[in-house]
């Protein structure tokens, strides 16, 4: 064989070594996932094998090249650093820079909002469509009052802790970490201020809890609700009932009410404000920041009640004496009965 020959020969077969070098660097480190609008979305769930995760990523069109991310994904020793969550493609990816993120956790936290809601049933429904907790596991950690006791919480009281707001929480939280980061919002939240506050006013934060409750339900009117507030604790201190409907819906699961009647009254429920003097055992629903702030900020004036204004406007009449208020409340109901709202 020539020398012309042999070089030619290892020359050729050079080229097509630093060809597949290329071509292999290219694989790995050039652009292999285009980031696309919609963005995509990866959901890995807790305790998914390596083989999920690649069927997963082949199946939803992730990746293309199912051998080179398989390659590349045991050469940095993937398999075994599976970390659960919720991924998004929103930029062009390698698969070496794409398998650094999956394998490092770098997940994106889901946006959750939860405002306007009744029961802990309802805030478990909510959370639940949106992280791996789902609505039975909230559930059966909130209903039992051994999980946050240490706390100063129990069942009945807890969802005071879960503040209306917009937090960005992890999708592979379980309920206990779900409970831990409204916890530390919550903590974050009753501020120094704040606690001053309710001290002046003779409370703590899950009487301000409950109070707050109770006025997002009564109030239309956000400009009226400090003033609501102070009548209600005017009451409280005076040891006369509370008498707030909406502890009565509470009490029979029944938020559809419009009117309150007298057959309402007699129900058997410590939520029964009619019946029963103090505040009720908890929060009839997770009180609002603006419910909180107005209880803070409540009113100091010696009215005792107040009365829907007949004219439907969401505005009430104040009273300083029964006889005042029956007065108002009279014009009230026979406004409700021309109406014809009987329940």
């Amino acid at each position: 064989m020539g020398r012309k020959r042999i070089i030619y020969i290892f020359s050729g077969a050079g080229i097509l070594i630093i060809a597949l070098l290329i071509l292999i660097y290219r694989s790995v480190f050039g652009i292999s996932i285009h980031a696309e609008m919609p963005e995509k979305i990866i959901i890995i769930p807790t305790g998914a094998s390596y083989e999920q995760v690649l069927d997963s990523l082949l199946s939803n069109h992730i990746i293309e090249n199912g051998k080179i991310f398989d390659w590349v994904a045991k050469k940095k020793n993937y398999p075994a650093l599976i970390k659960p969550g919720r991924y998004i493609i929103d930029q062009d990816f390698s698969y070496n820079a794409f398998i650094n993120m999956l394998r490092s956790g770098r997940q994106t936290p889901v946006r959750i909002t939860f405002q306007n809601i009744r029961t802990l049933n309802q805030l478990a429904g909510k959370i639940g469509r949106q992280i791996e907790a789902d609505s039975a596991q909230i559930m059966s950690f909130l209903s039992n009052d051994s999980n946050y006791i240490a706390d100063g919480f129990k069942k009945e009281t807890v969802i005071a802790v879960f503040i209306p707001n917009t937090y960005e929480i992890y999708r592979n939280t379980d309920a206990r970490g779900l409970y831990n980061r409204m916890l530390k919002e919550y903590r974050k939240f009753w501020d120094g201020d704040r606690l001053a506050r309710a001290s002046e006013k003779g409370l703590d934060p899950v009487e301000v809890a409950i109070l707050a409750s109770i006025i997002d339900d009564e109030v239309v009117k956000a400009d009226e609700k400090p003033r609501i507030a102070g009548v209600y604790l005017n009451r409280l201190k005076r040891g006369i009932p509370m008498q707030a409907c909406p502890t009565i819906k509470f009490a029979l699961n029944d938020f559809t009410i419009t009117r309150v009647l007298y057959k309402h009254l007699q129900i058997n429920s410590p939520y029964n404000t009619y019946m029963h003097g103090g505040f009720p055992p908890g929060p009839i629903g997770c009180p609002s920041i603006e419910g909180i702030e107005a209880v803070l900020n409540a009113e100091d004036h010696d009215y005792l009640y107040f009365a829907a204004r007949a004219d439907f406007s969401g505005y009430h009449n104040f009273s300083r004496t029964l006889a005042e208020h029956n007065h108002y409340a009279a014009i009230y109901q026979k406004e409700l009965n021309r109406r014809k709202i009987f329940k």
